[in-house]
């Protein structure tokens, strides 16, 4: 396993681990953001080279994040997945490394506590479950699974209007529903002592992102509040996967001013290695200072 597939940082006592299913090269910028520009990339000097190319594309990674807390093991969010559906090529009937990655850190499916889903896109509940004799069942089976209720609620209408359109959810989500596995949960939720859940919406309607606090220190694991470090120079800029935009941008304009103050750790869910940093202040934006 390479240096940038697996990470491991200590918050207090807590630990957190980081492996990487995929990275991607997002090309053009504008792929992923509505008001991206190339120049605009090409501006921010200190993207490079960690999160964005010479010539302006960004780089962008799908990871999971395992937390040692209080004698739990916890994920928060599982991927893409294997033999999945999805609406994007590179995203379909995806194979990678992700419970070996698991094993290399000395756990396995059946030692996982908690799963925690930030929200509930097709990226971050891919390994939520497995194909098992042509079944979806779940692949850490003697986990809770905890899902916003206010999220839930969301795809509950999506799905009313069309199961069609949402593969990922009969994959991945209703299958741990069916099992009853699933733990439907609020913002402020408190996972264990050190971790607990912060109300971050407007990616989703009840898009969480995960706070641990261990001892005098603070870390934060972003969700898709923030789907790259360039949002810090250009908070305002809006992905083409927010159902709310307005909400989205004051979400995370609070979110860079709130953990900046605090000075948290803050660990992006598609950052690219290093992935951890903190947020700074930068004339009317912030910049993404790497550990």
């Amino acid at each position: 396993m390479s240096r940038a597939t697996l990470k491991a940082w200590a918050i207090g006592e807590a630990r957190i681990y980081r492996f990487v299913e995929i990275d991607s090269l997002v090309d053009p910028p504008g792929n992923l953001f509505k008001d991206a520009s190339v120049a605009g990339v090409q501006g921010e000097d200190w993207l490079r080279p960690h999160f964005a190319t010479v010539d302006g594309n960004l780089l962008l990674s799908f990871q999971c994040f395992l937390l040692k807390s209080c004698g739990q093991t916890i994920l928060v969010d599982t991927c893409l997945g294997a033999d999945k559906t999805r609406e994007y090529d590179i995203f379909r009937n995806l194979q990678s490394n992700f419970l070996n990655d698991l094993t290399v850190i000395g756990e396995s499916p059946e030692s996982v506590d908690i799963v925690l889903c930030t929200h509930l896109h097709h990226d971050h509940v891919g390994w939520n479950t497995r194909r098992v004799d042509g079944q979806w069942k779940p692949t850490f089976p003697k986990a809770r699974y905890l899902f916003g209720r206010q999220e839930w609620s969301h795809w509950q209408e999506q799905l009313e209007l069309s199961t069609a359109h949402f593969p990922h959810m009969q994959e991945s989500v209703l299958p741990i529903i069916e099992a009853g596995l699933v733990d439907f949960v609020e913002p402020g939720h408190r996972v264990t002592d050190e971790v607990s859940l912060e109300a971050t919406p407007g990616h989703t309607p009840g898009h969480v992102s995960v706070c641990i606090r261990s001892g005098d220190e603070e870390a934060v694991i972003t969700g898709d509040v923030m789907h790259h470090p360039v949002q810090c120079a250009y908070p305002d800029w809006r992905t083409h996967f927010c159902t709310d935009d307005a909400l989205a941008r004051e979400t995370r304009r609070q979110f860079l001013e709130r953990h900046t103050t605090r000075r948290t750790v803050v660990f992006g869910s598609h950052f690219p290695e290093p992935t951890a940093g903190r947020f700074e202040r930068h004339g009317e934006a912030w910049r993404f200072i790497v550990l």
